[in-house]
């Protein structure tokens, strides 16, 4: 009597498809440039806003422009804040739509793990954040979220200065969830920091949104028809007393992701997604970056008093603490439960390093802490300090960790250099070891 072969277990974090692996690298490419110049903006504004020149920095962004009768007399940071990151959530939406509907991701064996490694990476955050501030009273429970969120363009730009080989499948990994991290941030902004609602403007704001999505879905490219939508539809949101940056997502999540008709070249979602990616990487978030970073340590009291306040101290544990648990926990579950098996090459060691890099946290917990506590108070400033310290801490324990890994991402990069073929592709990407499902 012949033994049954054994079952081929699933692998955690194999290689995706080819397409989906050179589209990926697209993208994180644009990402790093952009965390880059994130990391010089924020370094820009740190310096600026303890020069002598201080308060040349405080004018600027306190600097009011806009028509008032749109309730649209905006400062230059509060623009950053509510104008320009939606830039940012639109291409979070397009990326979030576009990797589950065409993506690797439309696999729910596949989709399982970063989703969990999101779902945990900010839950146990927040835990933490809650844990340490249940003694300071309601006021201080209320920035609960700020340390759940992950900055992928920061994360990348210390991958990028560290020089570190690590494999794609993670890289990949790590872009997919922040980018679903991004989905529940923006949702947790839209449920609970929205302090009152105005629902005749949400209401009217359907209707640009409605005509958005018709001329997307009949593939319309033109900027001067969908440009003035988007605007309109941003204007109401934000009239409405939900935060504005939720139209940019909603515009992304009505943007098509399939051609209409079978063929090559990409959909109208990646068509504006490559276009749109550049102006909020290379400009959108390095602006706010500019505007957020910008705390005076001397007139928040000096980093000591600043950290001794729990609200802080709840954000550096969340971020350094929580992100790793959070994120490493998540994965070892679903390894756990669905009996996979890491990829070959990999440890969890990887993974440790990878949950570190999640707790650079930037650009959303920053905005965050604006609505939590409100731009410009001293505990607002506070919570810039701590995602600071938070997000270097973070920077610096992950440094370590995929540093002393750097051999080992080395030896496997270089295995997976194999000649591509006539037609392009590794061949790796040809064969069923390819595919992330052996």
């Amino acid at each position: 009597m012949s033994t049954p072969p054994n079952p081929v277990r699933p692998r955690l974090f194999g290689r995706g498809t080819w397409p989906e692996a050179y589209r990926i690298g697209d993208i994180l490419r644009t990402e790093t440039v952009g965390g880059v110049l994130l990391v010089a903006a924020a370094a820009l504004a740190l310096l600026w806003a303890n020069s002598p020149w201080g308060d040349v920095y405080s004018a600027i962004s306190e600097f009011r422009i806009g028509p008032a009768a749109l309730h649209l007399d905006l400062t230059l940071a509060q623009w950053a804040a509510d104008g320009l990151l939606a830039i940012f959530f639109f291409v979070a939406g397009l990326e979030l739509k576009r990797e589950f509907v065409a993506g690797d991701l439309r696999d729910p064996r596949r989709a399982a793990l970063p989703v969990a490694a999101a779902v945990g990476g900010m839950a146990v955050p927040a835990l933490f954040y809650v844990v340490v501030n249940l003694g300071a009273g309601a006021d201080a429970l209320s920035g609960w979220a700020i340390p759940t969120a992950t900055d992928i363009a920061f994360a990348l730009a210390v991958l990028a200065v560290i020089g570190t080989s690590l494999p794609a499948a993670l890289r990949t990994f790590l872009l997919t969830l922040a980018v679903v991290d991004d989905l529940l941030a923006i949702t947790i902004i839209a449920v609970f920091y929205t302090s009152s609602l105005n629902l005749l403007p949400l209401l009217l704001a359907l209707l640009p949104l409605g005509l958005f999505t018709l001329l997307v879905q009949r593939r319309v490219r033109s900027w001067w028809l969908l440009l003035p939508l988007a605007a309109i539809t941003w204007v109401l949101v934000h009239e409405s007393g939900v935060h504005a940056t939720v139209a940019g997502v909603l515009l992304g999540f009505a943007v098509p992701v399939l051609r209409r008709t079978p063929g090559p070249g990409p959909g109208l979602a990646e068509h504006f997604e490559h276009r749109v990616r550049p102006i909020s990487a290379g400009f959108a978030v390095p602006v706010f970056a500019f505007f957020a970073a910008g705390v005076s340590v001397v007139d928040a009291g000096g980093f000591a008093a600043s950290l001794s306040d729990t609200v802080a101290q709840g954000i550096i544990a969340g971020l350094v603490l929580g992100k790793v648990i959070g994120v490493l926990g998540a994965t070892w579950l679903v390894q756990r439960f669905t009996r996979a098996q890491l990829a070959d090459g990999l440890s969890w060691w990887d993974v440790l390093g990878l949950s570190m890099l999640a707790g650079i946290g930037f650009t959303v917990s920053l905005l965050v802490g604006d609505l939590a506590f409100g731009a410009g108070s001293e505990r607002d400033d506070h919570v810039r300090i701590a995602v600071l310290v938070g997000s270097l801490i973070s920077a610096l324990l992950a440094t370590v960790v995929l540093r002393i890994r750097d051999r080992r991402y080395r030896r496997i990069c270089a295995q997976e250099a194999i000649d591509s073929d006539a037609d392009g592709v590794p061949d790796v990407y040809q064969s069923d070891r390819g595919t992330g499902t052996e």
